[in-house]
């Protein structure tokens, strides 16, 4: 492979991070803005254990999860919690609207209507935090510049 190359691979990660980041954290700041209540009650409607803590952790997740994929720090420790996020919507919401996360069902005046999504945006997410899980960050990252330090400080120390 050419030096080119190997050069701009190095870069991949990054709009990764910022989609799965800010992806997590406007879902989080959403359920945050309408209150954790509000998402309680959907989750005791769907006879889900402890409805109140399950919504904070959720919520949790999404913010501080999304957070640290976006900055590039803790994400294998982040992602751990985010895919269970995900794997739970998928299989107590979306799997049942099939794969395709637009649903076109009618043009009227008003404009377009959709119907429920099903579950893949929630795959592409999987896919994107696995990414980063086995290939890395890439730069501009904590983690990159957590490991820059270290290897400074092991140059100043000899």
């Amino acid at each position: 492979m050419n030096e080119n190359r190997l050069h701009l691979m190095r870069w991949a990660p990054i709009p990764l991070r910022l989609m799965v980041g800010l992806g997590f954290m406007q879902h989080g700041f959403a359920k945050l803005g309408r209150g954790p209540d509000a998402f309680a009650e959907i989750l005791h409607a769907m006879s889900v254990p402890l409805p109140h803590l399950m919504a904070w952790l959720t919520l949790l997740t999404e913010i501080f999860g999304g957070l640290a994929v976006l900055v590039g720090a803790f994400v294998t420790a982040a992602s751990v919690p985010m895919a269970a996020v995900l794997l739970t919507a998928i299989f107590t919401v979306h799997l049942p609207y099939g794969f395709s996360s637009i649903k076109l069902k009618a043009v009227t005046a008003a404009g377009a209507q959709f119907g429920p999504p099903g579950y893949e945006c929630d795959l592409l997410y999987l896919a994107c935090l696995v990414a980063l899980v086995i290939g890395g960050v890439g730069p501009l990252s904590i983690n990159s510049f957590l490991r820059g330090r270290r290897f400074v400080g092991n140059l100043e120390r000899r």
